[in-house]
């Protein structure tokens, strides 16, 4: 399953029996993204939460809350990590895979997105590429540096970026409450403005040596962040509470992140012709986090301080192994039987202080949570090419997780295991064809995430701790006794590759989950507060379905009949159903999916001149999900573009602008309460967006 960096994108997904899509350099650097998160969203079937420029997680299918696997260089990164830590130009390319494989786990209902960062070793390489950026009048910038070498049989790369970025938000919240007959209770308007300065460097490398069968490789990562922020709330009350929970709030904050890994591996060639591949590494992520918040009256008298203060350091070690047999060997067609085991241990130190006025509210747990995760798994997959027409991929994988916490009120010790039976098949029409379909048969598990089985809560910082906080702003705990996801799933698509390394494809899937976890809120005695609290905590609540159907067209108009323009077109849809059967209908969807997702991009190589421009518009429709026990999720449409011009100064040398967000439009989102009692509770935010204007130098040398 292994692809060569050197390889044609469409070569190596046209070969491989299980699905696997590519996007190498050419794709990465096109439109000269700040975050991994604005290239992802252009992928098929690809989304990505939280406002346009503000990053978020990616989903695949629409799927967020761990259902879709990111690996980096095919590795499980620690709890806590995301993708936007890497910078866009660490990144050799990106492999999307629609159903999990056994060799790269199974913990992907909706799919997996595999970061592989830079590995081109090319005799001397350099590269220098600097970027400077305007969002309204903040300036953001970032320079990097890949040196790659090779001497004899060993070589390597090293690439290092640093990065600075100040930004602001600003957002308008309206909270409304009405009784059972429908009389408003509750008025109130948020006003919300922040601002924030960022600085992060980031490091990675590889290094190869070369010894008759044997090949050595290290990997090392480091990634540094700091951030600075400050806020203003102004809260108008004209109906509800009295006296209201606060008329303005002013809060500042920093925080800082350390994250280092450091992996190896040694690959050797056996006598009898078997490939073993042994691997191991180890992290260490560090991150800090303290922020003062004051809330006084409309008199300027002091209602509430709030002091909270953490540190997590959570530390991971690994090691696995790979053996692999080429079984039979017959022209092209290939059979080969692959082997292997992972070994992961995690443990995360969660310390936190929290002071209402003084006072801690978290005493009652300790200061420090600890956590300790340990994984073992185990893989076998048989890869064989039949024939010119006809290739399968045949796995299993299984896969025990222990997950032990100790805190003062509370010891978790949850223990569960997936076995994962998987099929993958792909027919060519015929021998040398350009057109063929895929099938994949899978058994997939989502597993509950630490925070979701550690009972810790945190508390909702809108209410003061000592009176009744509100459903739509619970206090937030954890649940011991979640048991994972697992999910049954169909996979059929058909691909046809055109002249010209263009492609057209169609992907249809289906997953039917069990054991679903939803957060469910409840009014109940809480310890640490006087009276009963709105808590929200994850739990099991029963089965789900999903489907859905992919699109995607990337082509020269050339290749397609159309007029002989230097243009190419890169396209992709996806449409998505889902339903939760414990929720009445309509809008019972899955977690914030939408029903579809949509990319338009173009490239224009101009032929007078060595300027290549280009754009891409990316949609997402408004979406409404009724979530369990009388809770609704809105989401406003998206619709962002972004543009490109490419001047070529030198085969070695260009000049790229770059314009993210080009029309910025409000993001809208709202959160509708239903009690029991007949009463609704209602929130809606509206947040300003940003259109981000940038310029970056590249030179090769």
């Amino acid at each position: 399953m292994n692809v060569e960096g050197n390889q044609d994108p469409n070569d190596a997904r046209r070969r491989s029996t299980a699905s696997r899509i590519i996007y190498g350099r050419d794709e990465i650097e096109r439109m000269g993204d700040a975050t991994v998160g604005e290239i992802l969203k252009r992928l098929p079937g690809v989304t990505v939460g939280g406002r346009p420029g503000r990053g978020g997680d990616p989903r695949m299918r629409g799927l967020g809350g761990g259902y879709t696997q990111i690996l980096v260089d095919g590795e499980r990164m620690p709890p806590g990590f995301s993708v936007d830590a890497i910078e866009p130009d660490q990144i050799e390319r990106i492999e999307i895979l629609r159903a999990p494989v056994a060799e790269f786990g199974a913990r992907a209902i909706a799919g997996t997105i595999n970061i592989v960062l830079r590995e081109e070793f090319k005799p001397r390489q350099n590269a220098l590429r600097a970027a400077i950026a305007l969002e309204e009048d903040r300036p953001q910038g970032n320079i990097s540096w890949t040196h790659g070498d090779r001497q004899g049989a060993n070589d390597y790369t090293l690439t290092g970026t640093v990065s600075g970025r100040r930004q602001q938000d600003q957002s308008d919240s309206t909270i409304s409450g009405f009784r059972p007959d429908g009389v408003p209770a509750l008025a109130q308007r948020i006003h919300n403005l922040s601002a924030s300065d960022n600085a992060a460097g980031f490091i990675s490398g590889r290094w190869r040596w070369q010894v008759g069968r044997d090949r050595w490789e290290i990997q090392p990562f480091l990634n540094l962040t700091r951030a600075q922020g400050r806020g203003a709330s102004d809260l108008e009350q004209t109906l509800g509470l009295v006296p209201p929970p606060y008329a303005r709030a002013d809060s500042h904050s920093s925080s800082h992140t350390e994250q280092g890994r450091l992996g190896g591996s040694w690959a050797t060639v056996l006598d009898n012709g078997a490939r073993l591949l042994l691997r191991g590494g180890a992290s260490l992520n560090l991150s800090s986090r303290e922020s003062e918040a004051m809330q006084r009256a409309a008199d300027g008298s002091l209602l509430r301080l709030r002091q909270d203060r953490s540190r997590i350091e959570d530390q991971s070690l690994t090691q696995g192994g790979r053996y692999s047999q080429l079984i039979a060997r017959n022209g092209n067609q290939d059979h080969s039987l692959v082997a292997g085991w992972e070994l992961q241990f995690n443990r995360r130190v969660d310390a936190r202080t929290l002071l209402d006025n003084g006072v801690s509210r978290l005493a009652d747990f300790g200061d420090d949570v600890q956590a300790a995760t340990r994984r073992v798994a185990a893989y076998v997959q048989d890869e064989w090419e039949i024939d010119k027409v006809w290739g399968i991929n045949l796995g299993l994988r299984w896969e025990g997780i222990n997950t032990q916490s100790d805190s003062a009120l509370l010891k978790v010790d949850n223990t569960s295991s997936v076995a994962t039976p998987l099929a993958h098949f792909v027919w060519r029409l015929a021998p040398g064809s350009r057109d063929q379909f895929r099938l994949s048969l899978t058994r997939s598990y989502r597993t509950p995430s630490t925070a979701q089985l550690i009972a810790r809560p945190v508390l909702s910082g809108l209410y003061p701790v000592d009176g009744p906080n509100q459903p739509t702003s619970p206090d937030r705990a954890g649940n011991p006794l979640l048991k994972p996801e697992t999910a049954r799933g169909v996979d059929l698509a058909f691909e046809r590759y055109l002249q010209g390394g263009g492609i057209v494809s169609a992907n249809v899937f289906a997953r039917h989950i069990d054991n679903l976890i939803r957060n469910v809120r409840a009014l109940q005695p809480v310890v640490w507060s006087p009276v009963p609290r709105w808590v929200s905590s994850p739990r099991n609540i029963g089965a789900a379905q999903t489907a859905g159907i992919e699109l995607e067209a990337r082509f020269r108009v050339a290749d397609v009949g159309l007029p002989n323009w230097p243009l190419n077109v890169r396209s992709n849809a996806s449409r998505f159903w889902s339903r939760v059967d414990q929720v009445p209908g309509p809008n019972n969807r899955l977690d914030q999916q939408p029903t579809w997702t949509a990319n338009l991009g173009w490239d224009w190589a101009a032929r007078a001149v060595p300027i290549t421009w280009g754009g891409n518009l990316n949609l997402t429709p408004a979406t409404t999900v009724r979530q369990i026990d009388g809770q609704f999720y809105e989401q406003g449409r998206k619709r962002v573009v972004d543009g490109y011009a490419l001047w070529r100064l030198s085969p070695l040398a260009g000049l790229r602008f770059s314009v993210s967000n080009a029309q910025p439009a409000p993001s809208f989102t709202a959160n509708t309460s239903e009690l029991e009692d007949g009463s609704t509770q209602r929130q809606e935010v509206v947040a300003r967006t940003y259109a981000v204007w940038g310029a970056r130098l590249e030179l090769r040398f």
